[in-house]
C-alpha cells in the first residue's frame, strides 16, 4: 500500500478508483485498526472479515506454505462497464504485480473525451 500512495495524484488524474482488500478480521493477527491508525490510507480498505470477496474474485487461499485463511496477493483493473482488463495472481504473499506494469496498461485503458479506448493517454 505504501508504493501507492506517492502516486495517488496519477491514479486521481487517470479517474482511477484504488481499492484494496484483505481477507482479514478487525482484531486479526496484523490488528489492522491499530496499523490504519499508524499508518493511513488515501484509498478505501476493505477487511473482508468473512472471505466473501476474495472468494469471489478467486484469490482466497485457505493453506500454504507461507499462510492460510487469507487471499493471495492479487491486482485487478478493472474498467468502467465491469470487464476485467487486466489481472495478477501472486503466488506466495510477496509476490506483487509491478507497479509500473499496472500503471501502463491503466493509462492504456483511460478514456479520451471521444469515448474511445486509447493507449495514447
Amino acid at each position: 500500500m505504501a508504493q501507492f500512495e506517492p502516486l495517488k495524484p496519477e491514479f486521481d488524474r487517470l479517474g482511477a478508483a484504488v481499492v484494496f482488500v484483505a481477507a482479514e478480521k478487525r482484531s486479526g493477527m496484523f490488528h489492522p485498526e491499530k496499523f490504519f491508525a499508524e499508518l493511513p490510507s488515501s484509498f478505501p480498505f476493505l477487511l473482508d472479515e468473512d472471505r466473501r470477496v476474495t472468494k469471489s474474485w478467486g484469490v482466497y487461499h485457505r493453506l500454504g506454505v507461507d499462510a492460510f485463511n487469507i487471499a493471495h496477493p492479487a491486482t485487478f483493473l478493472v474498467d468502467d462497464g465491469g470487464v476485467v482488463r487486466f489481472s495478477y495472481l501472486g503466488i506466495d504473499q510477496r509476490d506483487r504485480a509491478p507497479l509500473e506494469a499496472v500503471l501502463q496498461i491503466l493509462r492504456g485503458l483511460v478514456r479520451p473525451p471521444s469515448g474511445k479506448y486509447s493507449a495514447d493517454q
